[in-house]
């Protein structure tokens, strides 16, 4: 009789971690829109909002490694759930990371708001955004559905943000040729592109551990990229 019991009360600790992944994709995908937003309407309260804010997705990054750790000491999950725990673990890793891109646009949205803005390259920048968090919504979307239909979709389409980076990169590059005076925003609004094209790997990584999830095997195949600036531009994971 005491099997159920134990069955039931493993399911609802995993069920509660999922929730608490779910909170911090919801908190990383407003995080960003609004860093986009500040960005776009120069709104410095909006910017500090997401600068301070996240502390809470690094909180809740910590409470689901910590909750992790103990179901792996105390359940001993074996297959299927054991791939649930892993997944939720490096999902949360994913987040965190998407998180700090979204502090870090919102940081230089601050610097941005005293300096004169370049045409229209910040709409370009939040409708790349607004890109990064649709996929990034797909991702978990794919992981509470099991869906791996749709998480290899995501995985297609990897090159569909890459290409928006190519586009807005020479964009920066003109405004910067054309004026010197436009290199310093240029170089912010570049950080802040690379930043949320990070934001769409990590999308994808997401989209791949899910087929993990569902297959029990990682994509061996590469993901398409478009990302043609490596040579010009070095990382910026800050």
């Amino acid at each position: 009789m005491t099997q159920p019991h134990i069955i039931s009360s493993f399911d609802r600790d995993l069920e509660a971690v999922q929730a608490l992944l779910m909170r911090m994709g919801g908190l990383v995908e407003s995080a960003i829109l609004d860093a986009a937003e500040a960005l776009e309407m120069r709104d410095e309260g909006l910017a500090l909002k997401v600068r301070d804010g996240d502390k809470a997705i690094d909180a809740l990054e910590q409470q689901i490694h910590s909750e992790c750790a103990r179901l792996l000491a105390l359940r001993a999950p074996t297959a299927s759930d054991l791939r649930i725990v892993l997944t939720v673990m490096r999902v949360a890793a994913a987040l965190e990371r998407c998180g700090d891109y979204a502090k870090n646009l919102a940081k230089r949205s601050l610097i941005l708001a005293h300096m004169s803005p370049l045409g229209g390259t910040t709409g370009s920048v939040c409708r790349m955004a607004k890109t990064a968090v649709l996929r990034l919504k797909d991702s978990l979307d794919a992981f509470i559905g099991r869906d791996k239909v749709l998480a290899a979709d995501i995985r297609d389409r990897d090159r569909d943000i890459d290409q928006m980076y190519n586009s807005l990169f020479r964009e920066l590059l003109t405004h910067m040729l054309e004026d010197p005076r436009a290199i310093s925003p240029a170089m912010h609004l570049h950080f802040i592109a690379k930043n949320i094209e990070r934001v769409g790997d990590h999308a994808t990584s997401v989209a791949e551990q899910v087929i993990f999830l569902v297959t029990g095997e990682v994509p061996e195949e590469e993901r398409p990229k478009a990302d043609a600036t490596a040579t010009t531009s070095r990382s910026t994971e800050e």
